[in-house]
Protein backbone atom coordinates (compact mmCIF):
# COMPACT_ATOMS: atom_id res chain seq x y z
CA UNK A 1 0.00 0.00 0.00
CA UNK A 2 1.34 3.45 -0.91
CA UNK A 3 1.07 6.00 1.90
CA UNK A 4 2.97 9.31 1.63
CA UNK A 5 4.75 9.64 4.97
CA UNK A 6 7.43 11.47 6.93
CA UNK A 7 8.98 10.83 10.33
CA UNK A 8 9.75 14.04 12.23
CA UNK A 9 12.71 13.32 14.53
CA UNK A 10 15.37 15.25 16.48
CA UNK A 11 18.85 14.75 17.90
CA UNK A 12 17.48 15.06 21.45
CA UNK A 13 14.39 15.85 23.52
CA UNK A 14 13.58 19.54 23.77
CA UNK A 15 14.47 20.30 20.16
CA UNK A 16 10.90 21.24 19.26
CA UNK A 17 9.56 18.06 17.62
CA UNK A 18 6.02 18.47 18.92
CA UNK A 19 5.61 22.12 17.97
CA UNK A 20 7.13 21.62 14.52
CA UNK A 21 5.08 18.46 13.89
CA UNK A 22 1.84 20.11 15.02
CA UNK A 23 2.63 23.14 12.86
CA UNK A 24 3.26 20.94 9.81
CA UNK A 25 0.06 19.00 10.42
CA UNK A 26 -1.95 22.20 10.68
CA UNK A 27 -0.32 23.78 7.63
CA UNK A 28 -0.95 20.75 5.44
CA UNK A 29 -4.53 20.41 6.73
CA UNK A 30 -5.14 24.06 5.83
CA UNK A 31 -4.13 23.17 2.27
CA UNK A 32 -6.91 20.61 2.16
CA UNK A 33 -4.78 17.52 2.68
CA UNK A 34 -6.14 14.63 4.73
CA UNK A 35 -3.33 14.33 7.29
CA UNK A 36 -2.90 11.20 9.44
CA UNK A 37 -1.22 11.89 12.83
CA UNK A 38 1.06 9.38 14.57
CA UNK A 39 3.45 9.38 17.55
CA UNK A 40 6.37 7.06 18.28
CA UNK A 41 6.31 5.74 21.84
CA UNK A 42 3.70 5.39 24.59
CA UNK A 43 2.98 9.12 25.09
CA UNK A 44 -0.71 10.06 25.21
CA UNK A 45 -0.43 13.85 25.31
CA UNK A 46 1.27 14.67 21.99
CA UNK A 47 -1.35 12.78 19.92
CA UNK A 48 -4.00 15.05 21.43
CA UNK A 49 -2.14 18.10 20.11
CA UNK A 50 -1.75 16.40 16.73
CA UNK A 51 -5.47 15.68 16.39
CA UNK A 52 -6.36 19.22 17.47
CA UNK A 53 -3.87 20.77 15.03
CA UNK A 54 -5.41 18.91 12.11
CA UNK A 55 -9.08 19.32 13.03
CA UNK A 56 -8.87 23.01 13.98
CA UNK A 57 -6.82 23.90 10.88
CA UNK A 58 -9.15 22.01 8.55
CA UNK A 59 -12.19 23.56 10.22
CA UNK A 60 -10.83 27.10 9.98
CA UNK A 61 -10.13 26.50 6.29
CA UNK A 62 -13.65 25.15 5.76
CA UNK A 63 -12.31 21.71 4.87
CA UNK A 64 -13.46 19.47 7.70
CA UNK A 65 -12.96 15.79 6.87
CA UNK A 66 -16.05 13.76 6.15
CA UNK A 67 -16.55 11.21 8.91
CA UNK A 68 -14.75 13.28 11.54
CA UNK A 69 -11.15 13.98 12.46
CA UNK A 70 -8.54 11.25 12.57
CA UNK A 71 -7.41 10.40 16.12
CA UNK A 72 -3.75 10.66 17.03
CA UNK A 73 -2.28 7.15 17.09
CA UNK A 74 0.77 5.68 18.81
CA UNK A 75 3.40 3.45 17.20
CA UNK A 76 5.30 1.72 19.99
CA UNK A 77 7.46 -1.24 19.01
CA UNK A 78 7.98 -2.27 22.64
CA UNK A 79 4.31 -2.23 23.66
CA UNK A 80 2.93 -3.70 20.45
CA UNK A 81 5.88 -5.57 18.96
CA UNK A 82 7.84 -4.56 15.84
CA UNK A 83 5.70 -6.83 13.65
CA UNK A 84 2.57 -4.74 14.35
CA UNK A 85 4.01 -1.28 13.63
CA UNK A 86 3.45 -1.20 9.85
CA UNK A 87 -0.01 -2.89 10.09
CA UNK A 88 -1.15 -0.43 12.80
CA UNK A 89 0.23 2.47 10.79
CA UNK A 90 -1.56 1.33 7.63
CA UNK A 91 -4.81 0.98 9.57
CA UNK A 92 -4.60 4.48 10.99
CA UNK A 93 -3.33 6.13 7.79
CA UNK A 94 -5.69 4.41 5.35
CA UNK A 95 -6.80 6.81 2.62
CA UNK A 96 -4.76 9.78 3.85
CA UNK A 97 -2.87 12.25 1.66
CA UNK A 98 0.07 12.45 4.06
CA UNK A 99 1.00 10.70 7.31
CA UNK A 100 3.24 12.54 9.75
CA UNK A 101 4.93 10.54 12.51
CA UNK A 102 6.43 12.45 15.43
CA UNK A 103 9.42 10.73 17.00
CA UNK A 104 10.33 10.25 20.64
CA UNK A 105 13.41 11.59 22.45
CA UNK A 106 16.52 11.56 20.23
CA UNK A 107 16.38 9.72 16.90
CA UNK A 108 18.30 6.64 18.11
CA UNK A 109 17.04 6.55 21.74
CA UNK A 110 14.99 3.43 22.47
CA UNK A 111 13.99 1.11 25.30
CA UNK A 112 16.70 1.12 27.97
CA UNK A 113 19.24 -1.64 27.48
CA UNK A 114 17.52 -3.03 24.36
CA UNK A 115 19.36 -1.37 21.52
CA UNK A 116 17.25 0.35 18.92
CA UNK A 117 13.97 -1.25 20.06
CA UNK A 118 11.12 1.30 20.12
CA UNK A 119 13.35 4.18 19.01
CA UNK A 120 12.29 6.64 16.34
CA UNK A 121 14.97 5.17 14.08
CA UNK A 122 13.55 1.67 14.61
CA UNK A 123 10.03 2.78 13.69
CA UNK A 124 11.30 4.76 10.69
CA UNK A 125 13.01 1.61 9.40
CA UNK A 126 9.89 -0.50 9.99
CA UNK A 127 7.88 2.06 8.01
CA UNK A 128 10.62 2.64 5.42
CA UNK A 129 9.90 6.34 5.88
CA UNK A 130 12.15 9.33 5.16
CA UNK A 131 13.21 11.21 8.30
CA UNK A 132 13.21 14.98 8.72
CA UNK A 133 15.49 16.07 11.56
CA UNK A 134 14.37 19.03 13.71
CA UNK A 135 17.55 20.68 14.99
CA UNK A 136 17.67 23.16 17.87
CA UNK A 137 20.08 25.66 16.32
CA UNK A 138 19.90 28.20 19.13
CA UNK A 139 23.48 27.67 20.37
CA UNK A 140 25.41 26.73 17.25
CA UNK A 141 26.27 27.79 13.74
CA UNK A 142 28.80 25.84 11.63
CA UNK A 143 28.78 22.91 14.06
CA UNK A 144 25.28 22.09 12.87
CA UNK A 145 26.84 20.42 9.81
CA UNK A 146 28.81 17.96 11.94
CA UNK A 147 25.72 17.14 13.96
CA UNK A 148 23.51 16.53 10.91
CA UNK A 149 26.23 14.57 9.11
CA UNK A 150 26.66 12.32 12.13
CA UNK A 151 22.96 11.56 12.40
CA UNK A 152 22.61 11.02 8.66
CA UNK A 153 25.52 8.58 8.48
CA UNK A 154 25.16 6.70 11.78
CA UNK A 155 22.76 4.03 10.47
CA UNK A 156 22.62 3.60 6.66
CA UNK A 157 19.18 1.99 6.98
CA UNK A 158 17.74 5.22 8.39
CA UNK A 159 17.11 7.73 5.61
CA UNK A 160 17.70 11.18 7.13
CA UNK A 161 16.41 13.09 4.12
CA UNK A 162 15.97 16.63 5.40
CA UNK A 163 16.45 19.17 8.15
CA UNK A 164 14.22 21.80 9.72
CA UNK A 165 16.21 24.34 11.72
CA UNK A 166 14.40 25.44 14.87
CA UNK A 167 14.96 28.33 17.31
CA UNK A 168 16.96 30.32 14.75
CA UNK A 169 18.02 33.70 16.16
CA UNK A 170 18.14 36.00 13.12
CA UNK A 171 18.43 36.23 9.35
CA UNK A 172 22.21 36.24 9.67
CA UNK A 173 22.11 33.16 11.90
CA UNK A 174 19.97 31.37 9.31
CA UNK A 175 22.43 32.22 6.51
CA UNK A 176 25.32 30.81 8.55
CA UNK A 177 23.43 27.61 9.26
CA UNK A 178 22.37 27.07 5.67
CA UNK A 179 25.90 27.73 4.39
CA UNK A 180 27.32 25.18 6.84
CA UNK A 181 24.84 22.54 5.66
CA UNK A 182 25.37 23.07 1.93
CA UNK A 183 28.05 20.38 1.70
CA UNK A 184 26.29 17.94 4.02
CA UNK A 185 24.05 16.33 1.42
CA UNK A 186 20.93 16.81 3.57
CA UNK A 187 18.60 19.57 2.32
CA UNK A 188 17.13 22.21 4.59
CA UNK A 189 13.33 22.33 4.37
CA UNK A 190 12.77 25.20 6.78
CA UNK A 191 14.10 27.57 9.43
CA UNK A 192 11.86 28.69 12.28
CA UNK A 193 12.63 31.66 14.52
CA UNK A 194 12.63 31.56 18.29
CA UNK A 195 9.30 32.55 19.77
CA UNK A 196 7.35 32.31 23.00
CA UNK A 197 4.04 32.65 21.21
CA UNK A 198 3.37 28.95 20.73
CA UNK A 199 4.86 27.28 23.77
CA UNK A 200 2.62 24.76 25.50
CA UNK A 201 2.64 24.82 29.32
CA UNK A 202 4.09 21.84 31.18
CA UNK A 203 3.72 20.32 34.64
CA UNK A 204 4.74 17.16 36.50
CA UNK A 205 4.19 14.67 33.63
CA UNK A 206 4.99 16.88 30.65
CA UNK A 207 2.71 19.05 28.50
CA UNK A 208 -0.72 20.01 29.80
CA UNK A 209 -3.23 17.96 27.74
CA UNK A 210 -5.30 19.64 25.05
CA UNK A 211 -8.54 18.84 26.88
CA UNK A 212 -7.50 21.19 29.68
CA UNK A 213 -6.64 24.19 27.46
CA UNK A 214 -8.69 23.76 24.29
CA UNK A 215 -9.19 27.41 23.32
CA UNK A 216 -5.60 28.41 24.04
CA UNK A 217 -4.29 25.35 22.19
CA UNK A 218 -6.38 26.22 19.11
CA UNK A 219 -4.87 29.72 19.05
CA UNK A 220 -1.35 28.31 19.45
CA UNK A 221 -1.96 25.85 16.63
CA UNK A 222 -3.07 28.65 14.31
CA UNK A 223 0.09 30.59 15.13
CA UNK A 224 2.19 27.47 14.53
CA UNK A 225 0.59 26.85 11.16
CA UNK A 226 1.34 30.45 10.12
CA UNK A 227 5.00 30.11 11.15
CA UNK A 228 5.39 26.86 9.25
CA UNK A 229 3.71 28.24 6.12
CA UNK A 230 6.11 31.18 6.11
CA UNK A 231 9.27 29.28 7.03
CA UNK A 232 9.06 25.77 5.56
CA UNK A 233 9.07 24.33 2.07
CA UNK A 234 5.75 22.49 2.24
CA UNK A 235 5.87 21.46 -1.41
CA UNK A 236 9.31 19.95 -0.94
CA UNK A 237 8.26 18.11 2.21
CA UNK A 238 5.16 16.71 0.51
CA UNK A 239 7.27 15.51 -2.41
CA UNK A 240 9.65 13.87 0.05
CA UNK A 241 6.75 12.13 1.77
CA UNK A 242 5.48 10.88 -1.55
CA UNK A 243 8.88 9.35 -2.29
CA UNK A 244 8.38 6.72 0.43
CA UNK A 245 8.07 3.22 -1.07
CA UNK A 246 4.89 1.11 -0.80
CA UNK A 247 4.41 -1.04 2.31
CA UNK A 248 3.57 -4.70 1.74
CA UNK A 249 2.51 -5.60 5.30
CA UNK A 250 -1.15 -6.48 5.99
CA UNK A 251 -3.41 -3.76 7.36
CA UNK A 252 -4.33 -4.20 11.03
CA UNK A 253 -8.03 -4.98 11.28
CA UNK A 254 -9.81 -4.94 14.67
CA UNK A 255 -12.57 -7.24 13.38
CA UNK A 256 -10.07 -9.85 12.25
CA UNK A 257 -8.04 -9.45 15.45
CA UNK A 258 -11.19 -10.02 17.48
CA UNK A 259 -12.19 -13.07 15.46
CA UNK A 260 -8.83 -14.67 16.22
CA UNK A 261 -8.91 -13.56 19.85
CA UNK A 262 -12.39 -15.01 20.48
CA UNK A 263 -11.23 -18.34 19.11
CA UNK A 264 -8.27 -18.29 21.47
CA UNK A 265 -10.06 -17.05 24.63
CA UNK A 266 -11.50 -19.98 26.61
CA UNK A 267 -15.18 -19.48 27.28
CA UNK A 268 -15.52 -16.28 25.23
CA UNK A 269 -18.58 -16.53 23.03
CA UNK A 270 -18.06 -13.42 20.92
CA UNK A 271 -21.06 -11.50 19.59
CA UNK A 272 -23.07 -14.50 18.45
CA UNK A 273 -26.07 -15.22 20.62
CA UNK A 274 -26.11 -11.90 22.45
CA UNK A 275 -29.51 -10.30 22.84
CA UNK A 276 -27.98 -6.81 22.76
CA UNK A 277 -24.62 -5.12 22.55
CA UNK A 278 -23.23 -4.58 26.07
CA UNK A 279 -22.60 -0.96 27.02
CA UNK A 280 -19.01 -0.22 28.00
CA UNK A 281 -18.63 3.18 29.65
CA UNK A 282 -15.24 4.83 29.00
CA UNK A 283 -14.09 7.67 31.25
CA UNK A 284 -12.97 10.84 29.49
CA UNK A 285 -12.92 14.57 30.04
CA UNK A 286 -10.08 16.65 31.42
CA UNK A 287 -9.20 14.22 34.25
CA UNK A 288 -8.96 11.08 32.09
CA UNK A 289 -7.36 12.01 28.76
CA UNK A 290 -5.05 9.00 28.25
CA UNK A 291 -6.30 6.33 25.86
CA UNK A 292 -5.32 4.49 22.71
CA UNK A 293 -7.79 4.65 19.81
CA UNK A 294 -7.40 0.93 19.15
CA UNK A 295 -8.93 0.06 22.55
CA UNK A 296 -12.29 1.48 21.54
CA UNK A 297 -12.03 -0.13 18.11
CA UNK A 298 -11.31 -3.54 19.63
CA UNK A 299 -14.18 -3.25 22.12
CA UNK A 300 -16.52 -2.27 19.30
CA UNK A 301 -15.29 -5.22 17.23
CA UNK A 302 -15.95 -7.44 20.26
CA UNK A 303 -19.58 -6.39 20.10
CA UNK A 304 -19.63 -3.69 22.76
CA UNK A 305 -21.33 -0.32 22.51
CA UNK A 306 -18.69 2.13 23.73
CA UNK A 307 -20.13 5.22 25.44
CA UNK A 308 -17.87 8.00 26.77
CA UNK A 309 -18.65 9.94 29.94
CA UNK A 310 -16.92 12.62 32.02
CA UNK A 311 -16.43 11.89 35.75
CA UNK A 312 -16.01 15.62 36.38
CA UNK A 313 -19.46 16.44 34.99
CA UNK A 314 -21.69 13.38 34.75
CA UNK A 315 -23.44 12.29 37.94
CA UNK A 316 -24.36 8.87 36.62
CA UNK A 317 -22.88 6.19 34.41
CA UNK A 318 -24.28 5.82 30.88
CA UNK A 319 -27.64 4.04 30.72
CA UNK A 320 -27.24 0.26 30.81
CA UNK A 321 -23.53 0.25 31.66
CA UNK A 322 -22.30 -3.33 31.83
CA UNK A 323 -18.59 -2.61 31.98
CA UNK A 324 -16.32 0.32 32.80
CA UNK A 325 -12.94 1.41 31.43
CA UNK A 326 -11.03 4.16 33.26
CA UNK A 327 -7.74 4.99 31.60
CA UNK A 328 -4.92 7.32 32.50
CA UNK A 329 -4.87 11.05 33.06
CA UNK A 330 -4.54 13.57 35.84
CA UNK A 331 -7.03 12.84 38.65
CA UNK A 332 -4.52 14.34 41.09
CA UNK A 333 -5.12 17.73 39.47
CA UNK A 334 -8.87 17.36 39.84
CA UNK A 335 -9.13 15.39 43.08
CA UNK A 336 -11.49 17.87 44.84
CA UNK A 337 -13.83 18.02 41.84
CA UNK A 338 -13.86 14.24 41.39
CA UNK A 339 -14.51 13.79 45.07
CA UNK A 340 -17.36 16.31 45.02
CA UNK A 341 -19.22 14.19 42.43
CA UNK A 342 -20.57 11.84 45.10
CA UNK A 343 -23.40 10.37 42.98
CA UNK A 344 -20.98 9.10 40.34
CA UNK A 345 -18.53 7.74 42.92
CA UNK A 346 -21.40 5.79 44.46
CA UNK A 347 -22.48 4.52 41.04
CA UNK A 348 -18.97 3.25 40.29
CA UNK A 349 -18.78 1.47 43.65
CA UNK A 350 -22.19 -0.10 43.04
CA UNK A 351 -21.14 -1.28 39.58
CA UNK A 352 -18.01 -2.91 41.02
CA UNK A 353 -20.04 -4.64 43.72
CA UNK A 354 -22.41 -6.01 41.07
CA UNK A 355 -19.58 -7.98 39.47
CA UNK A 356 -19.45 -5.97 36.25
CA UNK A 357 -15.93 -5.80 34.79
CA UNK A 358 -13.88 -2.68 35.44
CA UNK A 359 -10.51 -2.02 33.81
CA UNK A 360 -8.58 0.82 35.45
CA UNK A 361 -5.11 2.03 34.45
CA UNK A 362 -3.02 4.48 36.46
CA UNK A 363 -5.44 7.40 36.87
CA UNK A 364 -8.27 4.88 36.99
CA UNK A 365 -6.45 3.01 39.77
CA UNK A 366 -6.30 6.21 41.83
CA UNK A 367 -9.98 6.96 41.20
CA UNK A 368 -10.99 3.52 42.52
CA UNK A 369 -9.00 3.97 45.75
CA UNK A 370 -10.45 5.09 49.07
CA UNK A 371 -8.81 8.49 48.78
CA UNK A 372 -6.46 10.60 46.67
CA UNK A 373 -4.46 13.25 48.51
CA UNK A 374 -6.99 13.01 51.33
CA UNK A 375 -10.02 13.48 49.05
CA UNK A 376 -12.54 10.60 49.12
CA UNK A 377 -12.65 8.60 45.88
CA UNK A 378 -14.81 5.61 44.87
CA UNK A 379 -13.67 3.29 47.67
CA UNK A 380 -13.65 0.19 45.46
CA UNK A 381 -10.08 -0.61 46.55
CA UNK A 382 -8.84 -0.67 50.16
CA UNK A 383 -5.95 1.64 49.34
CA UNK A 384 -4.89 5.26 49.77
CA UNK A 385 -3.20 7.30 46.99
CA UNK A 386 -1.20 10.49 47.08
CA UNK A 387 1.17 12.65 45.06
CA UNK A 388 4.87 11.85 45.30
CA UNK A 389 8.13 13.65 44.54
CA UNK A 390 9.41 10.58 42.72
CA UNK A 391 8.73 10.03 39.02
CA UNK A 392 8.10 6.39 38.11
CA UNK A 393 8.76 5.96 34.41
CA UNK A 394 9.68 3.13 32.08
CA UNK A 395 8.78 0.06 30.12
CA UNK A 396 7.78 -3.06 32.03
CA UNK A 397 7.37 -6.74 31.24
CA UNK A 398 4.66 -8.37 33.31
CA UNK A 399 2.68 -11.57 33.74
CA UNK A 400 -0.92 -11.92 34.94
CA UNK A 401 -0.90 -13.69 38.29
CA UNK A 402 -4.61 -14.58 38.42
CA UNK A 403 -7.48 -14.73 35.96
CA UNK A 404 -8.99 -11.26 35.52
CA UNK A 405 -11.43 -9.46 33.24
CA UNK A 406 -8.47 -8.58 31.00
CA UNK A 407 -6.12 -11.55 31.06
CA UNK A 408 -5.87 -15.22 31.89
CA UNK A 409 -3.32 -16.20 34.49
CA UNK A 410 0.08 -16.56 32.88
CA UNK A 411 -0.56 -14.01 30.11
CA UNK A 412 2.63 -12.02 29.46
CA UNK A 413 2.41 -8.39 28.42
CA UNK A 414 4.63 -5.42 27.73
CA UNK A 415 3.50 -2.26 29.48
CA UNK A 416 4.54 1.21 30.54
CA UNK A 417 4.50 3.10 33.85
CA UNK A 418 4.40 6.90 34.04
CA UNK A 419 3.27 8.60 37.26
CA UNK A 420 4.21 10.80 40.21
CA UNK A 421 1.82 9.20 42.65
CA UNK A 422 1.96 6.28 45.03
CA UNK A 423 -0.73 3.95 46.32
CA UNK A 424 -0.61 2.03 49.62
CA UNK A 425 -0.66 -0.91 49.50
CA UNK A 426 0.94 -1.19 46.07
CA UNK A 427 -0.75 -4.51 45.41
CA UNK A 428 -3.84 -6.28 46.64
CA UNK A 429 -4.17 -9.74 48.13
CA UNK A 430 -4.63 -10.82 44.51
CA UNK A 431 -2.23 -8.63 42.49
CA UNK A 432 -3.06 -7.67 38.91
CA UNK A 433 0.47 -8.27 37.63
CA UNK A 434 3.78 -9.74 38.54
CA UNK A 435 6.45 -7.50 37.06
CA UNK A 436 9.37 -9.55 35.74
CA UNK A 437 11.52 -6.94 34.00
CA UNK A 438 13.40 -4.71 34.70
CA UNK A 439 12.47 -5.41 38.34
CA UNK A 440 10.53 -8.13 40.10
CA UNK A 441 7.52 -7.16 42.22
CA UNK A 442 3.77 -7.56 42.34
CA UNK A 443 1.57 -4.67 41.33
CA UNK A 444 -2.08 -3.67 41.14
CA UNK A 445 -5.35 -5.23 42.24
CA UNK A 446 -7.37 -8.15 40.85
CA UNK A 447 -10.55 -8.00 42.88
CA UNK A 448 -13.56 -9.87 41.52
CA UNK A 449 -13.95 -8.49 38.01
CA UNK A 450 -12.01 -5.34 38.85
CA UNK A 451 -8.56 -5.07 37.26
CA UNK A 452 -6.73 -1.96 38.51
CA UNK A 453 -3.06 -1.22 37.95
CA UNK A 454 -0.49 1.49 37.25
CA UNK A 455 0.56 -0.44 34.15
CA UNK A 456 -0.54 0.94 30.76
CA UNK A 457 -0.98 -1.88 28.23
CA UNK A 458 -1.74 -1.42 24.53
CA UNK A 459 -4.58 -3.83 23.78
CA UNK A 460 -3.51 -4.25 20.14
CA UNK A 461 -0.74 -6.47 21.50
CA UNK A 462 -3.24 -8.55 23.52
CA UNK A 463 -6.59 -8.29 21.67
CA UNK A 464 -7.86 -11.09 23.86
CA UNK A 465 -8.20 -8.47 26.61
CA UNK A 466 -11.05 -6.78 24.74
CA UNK A 467 -12.67 -10.14 24.00
CA UNK A 468 -12.56 -11.23 27.66
CA UNK A 469 -13.77 -7.85 28.87
CA UNK A 470 -16.73 -7.65 26.47
CA UNK A 471 -17.70 -11.24 27.23
CA UNK A 472 -17.83 -10.58 30.97
CA UNK A 473 -20.07 -7.57 30.40
CA UNK A 474 -22.70 -10.03 29.19
CA UNK A 475 -22.23 -12.62 31.93
CA UNK A 476 -20.41 -10.98 34.86
CA UNK A 477 -19.03 -13.28 37.53
CA UNK A 478 -20.83 -13.06 40.81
Amino acid sequence: MSVPRLVIAAPASGSGKTTVTAGLMAAFAERGLDVSPHKVGPDYIDPGYHALAISSAASSAGRSRAGGARPGRNLDAYLCGPQRIAPLFLHGAAGCDLALVEGVMGLFDGAAGQGELASTAHVAKLLRAPVVLVVDASSQSRSVAALVHGFASWDPEVRVAGVILNKVGSDRHEVMLREALEGCGVPVFGALRRTREVRAPSRHLGLVPVAERQAEAVDSTAALAARVRESCDLDGLLALGRSAPPLSEPVWDPEEEMRRAVEAVPGAGGREGRAARPVVAVAGGAAFTFSYAEHTELLTAAGAQVVPFDPLRDERLPEGTGGLVIGGGFPEVYAPELSANEPLRAAVAKLAASGAPIAAECAGLLYLARSLDGEPMCGVLAAEAQMSERLTLGYREAVAITDTALAAAGTRVHGHEFHRTTIVPGAGAEPAWGLVHPERRTEGFAQGNVHASYLHVHWASVPGAAARFADRCVSPAG
